[in-house]
């Protein structure tokens, strides 16, 4: 079992920066392909970024890459999302999921375990 809680999340203007914390509980976090995803107001949850249990890869959606980095510390059972250049559209509750078999890191369906969310309200 892994029990997941996001942090971080705030009302902050367009252009600027923010870092997202999820904290995670069970040994085996360490092995678990990691994801953030977000879910705006009326619309279907979806995918922003994941790592390996390693690190060593990472994955982006087209919407954020470039301006998101997705970085996890095992010692620490945390995974890290900080987010630059926010835009309007970033506003959305922002959840960390574990996945067990990091067959699918961009798939919701893969995924095992998820946080409550923190809200990201981004002001133009």
């Amino acid at each position: 079992q892994v029990q997941l809680a996001e942090s971080g999340g705030a009302l902050v203007q367009a252009g600027t920066s923010l870092n997202l914390s999820c904290a995670a509980s069970g040994r085996t976090f360490t092995y678990y392909t990691m994801g953030w995803f977000r879910q705006a107001p009326g619309k279907e949850r979806e995918f922003v970024a994941a790592i390996s249990w390693s690190g060593g890869s990472t994955w982006y959606a087209d919407a954020v890459k470039g301006r998101f980095t997705i970085s996890r510390d095992n010692a620490k059972n945390a995974m890290y999302l900080q987010m630059n250049n926010l835009k309007p559209e970033d506003t959305a509750v922002y959840y960390c999921a574990a996945d067990r078999l990091g067959l699918g890191p961009e798939r919701m369906s893969e995924y095992d375990y998820w946080g409550q969310g923190t809200q990201v309200t981004v002001s133009s």
